[in-house]
């Protein structure tokens, strides 16, 4: 069995000096025009951003959303594979979770991949094909970085306790393989800090720091666990730039965030 995914990360995240997670998310519609011919774009233009970005990168996390299709499959297996062989974790963003065997179905992500993302809304039994995967990570949906988010998430479910809470204390509870990491966003630094007084063991994925204006130091000072974590951004890196120099922007990008998120690791 291959190491845990968490250490995996930790010798990631110390051997780049980075908590960068790198947002794999090619809008067909902002893919350059000079890649348009390419049997598949899409895996084309990732290819091109891995090659700038991966000294900058602890993690990648393509959102299976821009893959759902035939050749978006084929261009994500290329591009989970070209970034393994860059020595680059792959975060799966499928926010998976149902029941019986259809769960079983969605965990076969993790054959492909080091760790995915999960909605907890079904319960335990709905996670745990994901679970049970010893050496993969498990980012549960907590607090969520879109306006919406709080429509549920904020709910009270007992006395000063709301859902999102709940959600991460039982996360914590279903960690008995070391696993599991929560996704909370930065666009609530309060929230942010007030689940990780709740879970302090927990690694967490904070997005929405990017094009979502999210709190980048709160990321940083509530988002890791033991150094360990990591910030997302995607349009803001991969599309730093267009024509044929985006992959240069993209990269100046990536390393501005990990310049910025490092000024503040320096405190920890």
């Amino acid at each position: 069995m291959a190491a845990p995914f968490f250490d995996r990360l930790a010798e990631r995240i110390d051997g780049v000096d980075s908590v960068v997670s790198v947002g794999l998310d090619p809008d067909p519609k902002r893919i350059p025009d000079h890649l348009a011919d390419h049997d598949l774009p899409r895996w084309a233009f990732n290819r091109r951003i891995i090659d700038a970005t991966h000294e900058h990168a602890a993690c990648y996390k393509p959102n299976v959303a821009f893959y759902e299709d035939s050749d978006g499959w084929r261009a994500l297996r290329e591009t989970v594979a070209y970034a393994e062989g860059k020595g680059v974790p792959v975060l799966l963003d499928a926010k998976r979770g149902d029941i019986g065997n259809t769960a079983r179905q969605y965990a076969k992500l993790l054959d492909h991949a080091d760790a995915v993302t999960v909605n907890p809304y079904l319960g335990r039994d709905s996670l745990e094909p994901f679970l049970s995967r010893a050496d993969k990570g498990v980012f549960v949906l907590c607090r969520t970085s879109n306006p919406g988010g709080a429509d549920f998430q904020n709910l009270e479910v007992g006395p000063n306790k709301r859902l999102f809470e709940y959600v991460a204390q039982r996360a914590a509870e279903w960690n008995e393989n070391d696993n599991v990491g929560l996704v909370v966003g930065a666009t609530a630094p309060d929230e942010l800090e007030g689940v990780r007084e709740l879970v302090p063991d927990l690694p967490f994925l904070v997005p929405g720091v990017g094009a979502q204006g999210g709190d980048a130091e709160a990321a940083v000072e509530f988002g890791l666990a033991d150094g360990v974590g990591l910030v997302n951004s995607s349009r803001s890196i991969i599309f730093a730039g267009e024509g044929e120099s985006f992959d240069a922007a993209a990269r100046q990008a990536a390393k501005r965030l990990k310049d910025r998120l490092n000024r503040y690791r320096a405190g920890e």
